[in-house]
Parts: structure tokens; C-alpha cells; sequence
């Protein structure tokens, strides 16, 4: 086997020798490094392109060469309003509903989605019955592609779905889960947190097991309560995964799409329409596919993305300076 991975190798032994002729062995390097940033430019870097390029021109042709160029007019049209404080007189008042209901969601799933994962990480942690079944139960759905946990829920939730159908069997009235506007926007919520939750929990957990256990040992000595143990000690040192967390559930919350698009379809009206989602209907979904429109808002996105990343910078800085001051 040995031999004929030495023969393999040595296929490639001219291809390394002449490169070493023509760059040297300072960028011998760029050889080896070369397809893979040929493959990232490919597929990264030249879709940023043609996405500013989208972004400052008009019409509805989708070849680059065919759209007029127009500059800003794509963010002049997603930020005409007369009052922003109305979201009715603003041209793109759909643009703004979905702004909304990002930040309104963003906000309520990630608090509740940092507590539980925390409250949870915290029970898994200690020593309980069938302490690994129960982490196996809690991180399973993490496994699960998105559509089909929204599928298993749009089933449960729908009109004629198994809520409703247990509600009848009691005598109760069936609800509209999926077309009440308060109702589908609280489970989009639910259901988020339930596919994803798992995946935060992990993270809080393996930063629980690395706190060294004669650190509670101490505490117990100095008959500390369990609040103070968890102000004191679990929380300080739990607070580079609890940043970690934080932070990819903000960037997660704010893409928040294929879930919501299977359950509810932004619905009831635009309930539950999110900036990722009104970018698709905008460019793709609509009859008149405003490829232009879209990209703008995309880039919008991505802005609000980029300052995310820099506040965990900052935050995961900023807690690595108060642990060296202490």
C-alpha cells in the first residue's frame, strides 16, 4: 500500500520540481494554496461582484451587460419615506415591514434562545438519570434539515393538523396557528428555537466541562449558594461561549428564512416576512423580477451582518482584556 502511494506521489514530482524553478521557494506556496483560492474567488468573491453590479443598475433584464446603470437609485428606493416613523408612507413599505419584523424577532429569539440553551446546558451538566439520552434528545433536531422541521410543525399546526384535531376530540375550538397573525409569528419563534437550540446547548456545554471542577469544590467549602457559585463562577468563565453564542444566534435570527418560508410563507399578509425573504420575493418570486431591487437590499443585509461580526470582535476583545486586567 505504501509503495503505491510513493509511486502516486512521485507522479506530481515534476509538476513540484518545475514550479520550484519558476517561483522559487518563497511562493512555492501559491502552487499548492492556488486551485483552492481559484475555487473561493469562483464561488465568493465574483458573486459580491455581480451582486454590486446588480445593485447599481436598473431594469428588469437579468444579463449584467443589458441593465442601465443607476447608481444609488436601488437604495433611494428602499429608503424613500416620508416619515420613517410610519412605515406606511415609505415606497417600499413591504422593505420595511420585513426589517421590522427581523429586529422584532431577532430580538425575542435570541433572548429566549440564549436563556434556554443556558438553563439547558446547566441541567445537562449535572449528574442526572440517562444524562446522555437526554443531550442525544436535545441536539437531535439540530440533524434535521430545515424544511422538513418545518414540515413536521406545518403539519401539527396547520388547520386540519394534529393540535387541532386533539382540540376537537376535548370539545375545544380549533385555533388558526398558521393564520392568525400573533399565533404564526409566536411559532416561527418556537419553531426556530426548537430546530436550532440544540446546537447553542453543545457550545454552552462544552464550556461548562472545561471549568475545573475543584473551583466548585471550593465553593462548596465556602458554603456558597448555588446563585452565587453561577454569578461567580460559572457565568465569568462561561462568558467566551456564552459571546460565541450570542452572536451566531443574532447572525442565524437575522437569516432567518427557510423555516418561516415552508411554515407560513410570510404570512397571514406579511406577518412573518423577513428581509431574506423579501429579497427572494423581490428578485425571484414576483412576476416582474426585480434582480436590482433585490441586490440592494442583500447588501443591506450583509451590512447589518458585518457590524454583528464586528460587535463579536469587539465583545470576545473586550472580555480577553478584562480576564488579562484581572
Amino acid at each position: 500500500m505504501s509503495r503505491a502511494l510513493s509511486l502516486f506521489f512521485n507522479l506530481f514530482e515534476p509538476l513540484f520540481k518545475a514550479g520550484q524553478r519558476l517561483l522559487g521557494m518563497s511562493r512555492i506556496g501559491w502552487l499548492f494554496v492556488g486551485p483552492n483560492l481559484l475555487v473561493f474567488g469562483l464561488f465568493t468573491f465574483l458573486p459580491i461582484v455581480i451582486n454590486l453590479v446588480y445593485a447599481s443598475t436598473g431594469g428588469v433584464k437579468l444579463m449584467p451587460f443589458e441593465r442601465p446603470f443607476t447608481g444609488a437609485e436601488n437604495f433611494g428606493i428602499l429608503f424613500e419615506c416620508r416619515d420613517y416613523f410610519d412605515i406606511q408612507t415609505c415606497r417600499k413599505d413591504i422593505f420595511w415591514r420585513a426589517i421590522f419584523n427581523t429586529v422584532k424577532f431577532s430580538l425575542i429569539q435570541v433572548v429566549l434562545m440564549v436563556l434556554l440553551s443556558l438553563l439547558t446546558a446547566l441541567v445537562l451538566n449535572r449528574k442526572i438519570i440517562g444524562r446522555g439520552f437526554w443531550r442525544g434528545v436535545f441536539f437531535y433536531p439540530v440533524l434535521l434539515s430545515p424544511v422538513v422541521v418545518a414540515l413536521i410543525w406545518k403539519w401539527l399546526l396547520q388547520s386540519q393538523g394534529v393540535f387541532n384535531a386533539g382540540l376537537v376530540a376535548v370539545g375545544s375550538t380549533p385555533v388558526d396557528w398558521l393564520t392568525d397573525a400573533n399565533w404564526a409569528f409566536f411559532w416561527t419563534i418556537f419553531v426556530s428555537i426548537w430546530a436550532h437550540m440544540g446546537f447553542y446547548t453543545l457550545i454552552l456545554l462544552a464550556g461548562l466541562q472545561a471549568i475545573p471542577r475543584d473551583m466548585y469544590e471550593a465553593a462548596e467549602m465556602d458554603a456558597a449558594t448555588p446563585w452565587r457559585t453561577l454569578h461567580r463562577i460559572t457565568l465569568p468563565l462561561l462568558m467566551p461561549n456564552l459571546i460565541v453564542v450570542l452572536v451566531l444566534a443574532l447572525i442565524r435570527a437575522v437569516q432567518i428564512f427557510d423555516e418561516v418560508f415552508v411554515l407560513t410563507g410570510g404570512g397571514p399578509g406579511s406577518a412573518t416576512t423577513f428581509i431574506v425573504q423579501f429579497i427572494y420575493q423581490t428578485g425571484f418570486a414576483e412576476q416582474i423580477h426585480l434582480y436590482g431591487l433585490a441586490a440592494a437590499a442583500s447588501l443591506v443585509l450583509a451590512l447589518g451582518l458585518m457590524l454583528l461580526t464586528f460587535a463579536q470582535l469587539k465583545l470576545t476583545r473586550a472580555n480577553e482584556a478584562g480576564k488579562k486586567a484581572r
